[in-house]
Parts: C-alpha cells; sequence; structure tokens
C-alpha cells in the first residue's frame, strides 16, 4: 500500500484541485512534512490539532502529518468554548494549525506524551455534548476507499466535495480522488446554493449530500437541474424521508443512499443508482471491504428479513476511541436495528436508543416521521418520546409546519389512515427550526429539554 509521499509525488504535473491551487498544495505539504521532521529528532511524534478553514491549507496539513507519522486530530473550527475545553483536555496538543480556535478557544494546556503515532483521530458524536474521536490510520481509510472503487467498478473518483472535510463524509471524498488520481473539487454548501458553477462535467463527478441538502436543491429549479446531472450522488448522515426520495427519483437524481459511520470510514452500505431509480428502498448491499450480520440480543445471528442489531466487520473499523486502543477488535455493534434481504440488501428499521416505549408497545420514530413528512404538511419533523407515569413514555412530534396556519389535527387526520393509532403523537409542538448539526443529524436530548419545558408550561 502506498503511503501519502507517493500519492502526493505522483501530483507534480496535475492540476487535479479544481478551484484551489494544485501547485501550493503541494508546496504546502512538503513545507509542513518538513518541518515536522525536524521535530522528530527527540522520537515523540508531535500531536497536531488540524482545524484549518482554508480547504488547501487543511489538506496539506492533513497529508503532511500522515506522512511525518505523527498523530493529527481533525477538528471543528467553529466549536464553542466549552467544547474547544473539552478537546484540550482531551488531547493536550503540542501543534495547532489552523486560526479557528483563537476566537473559542483557551490555551492549549501543557502536552502528554502520545502512545498513538501514525493515527488520526477523526471527530463523531457532538449532539450530546460530548465529542469523541475515532481512532484511524493510513490503512484503515485506505480500506475504505478500496471497498469503494471496487464497489463502483472504478480507476479513478473525480468528486466535489461540499461537506466538512474535519467530517468523515468528506475527509473520504479527498482520500477516494487523492489516491486515485482523480479530480477534486472543494466548496461549501452556501456557494452551490449562491449559484456558482464550477467548471466541471458532472456526469463524471461523485458528490455527497446530507437529506436537508437534498430538500433544498430540490426547492431550486436550477439546482435540481444540476445536481441531476452528476454521475453519483450520495446521500448519507442522517435517515432520508420516502416523499424526499421519490421527488429525487421523480426528477431522475442518480441517488445512492449510503449507510456508514465515522467508525468504519464512511459507508459500508451504498444502493446503486440504478436500483434507487428503479425503485429500490434500501440502504444497497455491503461493500466488499465489510460484512455485516444481524443478532439478536443473545447473539445469535438472524436469518433473512428479521430485525436485529447490526454488527459489523470491515478492514475500515476504527481501532477505539482516544485515548483507547481496543486490542484486537475485528467487529462493530452499532445501535442501529435493521435487517438484510436475500439479494443482501440492508434495510435500516431505527435506533435501538431512539426506541420509545409506550404502553408496552416499542416504536421507532423514523417510521413515524417519515410517514409524518409523507403529508407534505411539514419542513422538519422529530418524534421523541416524553416520561409519563400511566404510558410509560408519551410519543410527542416537534415539527416545522410548512404554513403557519396549518392544524396538527389536520396532519393527524392524514395519519389515521397510514398509522396504528397508538403511533399517532398526542403532543404536537410547533417550532421555527430543530437543531440538526452540519450533516443534518437531529439533537434529540435538546428536543427532550424544549418538550418537557413546552409541557410544564401547559400544566
Amino acid at each position: 500500500m502506498q503511503r501519502p509521499l507517493a500519492y502526493l509525488n505522483n501530483y507534480t504535473e496535475s492540476d487535479w484541485l479544481i478551484g484551489g491551487n494544485s501547485y501550493q498544495f503541494q508546496q504546502l505539504a512538503e513545507i509542513l512534512y518538513l518541518e515536522l521532521t525536524q521535530l522528530l529528532t527527540n522520537k515523540i511524534p508531535p500531536k497536531i490539532i488540524l482545524c484549518e478553514r482554508e480547504p488547501v491549507r487543511f489538506l496539506a496539513g492533513f497529508i503532511a502529518a500522515c506522512a511525518a507519522g505523527c498523530p493529527v486530530f481533525l477538528c471543528n473550527p467553529d466549536w464553542g468554548k466549552q467544547e474547544w475545553q473539552q478537546v484540550f483536555e482531551l488531547i493536550q496538543p503540542d501543534i495547532i494549525w489552523g486560526m479557528g480556535h483563537r476566537n473559542n478557544a483557551p490555551c492549549p494546556m501543557p502536552h502528554a506524551p502520545c502512545p498513538m503515532p501514525n493515527q488520526i483521530m477523526i471527530p463523531t458524536g457532538g449532539s450530546s455534548g460530548q465529542i469523541k474521536f475515532a481512532i484511524h490510520t493510513w490503512e484503515t481509510l485506505m480500506s475504505s476507499v478500496e471497498g469503494f472503487t471496487e464497489y463502483f467498478q472504478l480507476k479513478q473518483v473525480n468528486s466535489l466535495c461540499i461537506l466538512p472535510l474535519y467530517h468523515v463524509s468528506g475527509l473520504m471524498q479527498f482520500m477516494r480522488s487523492f489516491t486515485t488520481g482523480g479530480q477534486l473539487a472543494v466548496t461549501s454548501f452556501k456557494t452551490i446554493e449562491s449559484g456558482k458553477n464550477y467548471k466541471i462535467n458532472p456526469s463524471d463527478f461523485f458528490t455527497s449530500l446530507v437529506p436537508t441538502q437534498l430538500q433544498r436543491c430540490l426547492q431550486n429549479p436550477q439546482l435540481t437541474e444540476w445536481i441531476a446531472q452528476f454521475q453519483t450522488v450520495l446521500l448519507g448522515g442522517a435517515p432520508a424521508w420516502p416523499e424526499l426520495l421519490e421527488k429525487a427519483r421523480f426528477h431522475h437524481i442518480r441517488l445512492a443512499p449510503t449507510y456508514g459511520m465515522t467508525e468504519t470510514a464512511s459507508q459500508i452500505a451504498t444502493l446503486k443508482p440504478d436500483d434507487f431509480l428503479n425503485g429500490k428502498i434500501s440502504s444497497g448491499q455491503i461493500l466488499p471491504h465489510a460484512k455485516v450480520t444481524i443478532c439478536n440480543q443473545q447473539g445469535s445471528v438472524l436469518s433473512f428479513h428479521q430485525t436485529g442489531n447490526i454488527t459489523v466487520q470491515t478492514k475500515s473499523l476504527a481501532l477505539g476511541y482516544y485515548p483507547q486502543i481496543e486490542e484486537n477488535r475485528d467487529s462493530f455493534s452499532v445501535d442501529d436495528l435493521g435487517f438484510l434481504d436475500e439479494q443482501g440488501y440492508l434495510n435500516i428499521v431505527g435506533r435501538n436508543s431512539d426506541k420509545i416505549i409506550t404502553g408496552g408497545e416499542n416504536i421507532y420514530p423514523i417510521e413515524i416521521e417519515s410517514a409524518i413528512q409523507a403529508t407534505q404538511m411539514v419542513v422538519d419533523v422529530c418524534v421523541i418520546g416524553i416520561p409519563d407515569k400511566h404510558w410509560g413514555q408519551v410519543l410527542t412530534a416537534l415539527y416545522i409546519p410548512k404554513d403557519s396556519n396549518t392544524s396538527n389535527l389536520e396532519i393527524q387526520t392524514l395519519l389515521k389512515n397510514k398509522l396504528s393509532k397508538f403511533k399517532i403523537p398526542k403532543y404536537w409542538i410547533p417550532q421555527q427550526n430543530l437543531p440538526r448539526n452540519s450533516q443534518g443529524k437531529i439533537n434529540r436530548q435538546q428536543l427532550q429539554q424544549i418538550a418537557q419545558k413546552f409541557l410544564q408550561n401547559l400544566s
């Protein structure tokens, strides 16, 4: 397996970074690499926080750190003061690349030796207020790249990346292009919405969206027409609702719904665009570098179409969470519930931790949220369970109505033919916005607090 510098040398005369300066990237990566090698004389690789906002500087720093074998922590420059305090206490960095920390963060603490050179720490979690770093290596990331290219039968991957590079979904777009000799364009979703047109042929490119971004694209005729030209539009980060998928299919968008996570270095299952356009509904088949089994609570493997806990075995699996490496880790039990069909397609039912038990019935919010979205009367919705002394939990929907005059009774009337009575939320709380992160994942903990405060004011 080639190392980072070998790939960097392949690009000596290539203008592969669209909208950025490929020569500047290479020069900066080499300069930073030399600086790091000079610091390695004491045999203790410096721990690096990488929070550059500018893509060329971020990517150059990433490659330099990987090439020098220094532990690098990918960080969000927009974290708040509390989050930065958490990060500094956990990492105790030697080097910080990026200016974003200066506005929000306290000064770094004195460093402590890092037990893990050659490793890449990618942030995960955060919606609960607790940031964790999944420990990856160049090899685990490359296993993900190899599984992806084999699955899609590609030699080169061209990517338009509009997701954050510090997140696994953005980083892996870079990795796929950089290590296969493909082209990469990096921009922001705001720039795309503003109408800036990159000089690329979309039919040669992959891009990745989260559901809320896809929804906004489909509300803009020009963006809809543009996104429909892409070779493949990967969709992940959060569950997509049926209405959104149907609308994308209507506009012939070559969508590829994916299932994966930071711990697996991006997707381990993907529905191919032709399957999607032909009406298939699932998270797709398992990529070659991974294996998925469905187990019951006792750990026994279940048959086709039987719902249970998802367990993943993959060469791209993270080694643990910083600073703890899990020895001989060969599988990962996910909080998600799902089933496999006879063709090996993975179907996600919901998250075990999101399960709501009301009157002895197990309910998974994703089913109810999808039904509410399908009424086309809400912009966004989240269903949670509020503690109740009679029922255990009661279903509560926090939603953004499309029309301020919309009554929740109208929505409930439309749901009566779609859902069992016990699955229709008892409480409906209109909101102006729902707290989601940049990948579209909802902050259910924050919504619990909003709902409980709202219901206390009613009593």
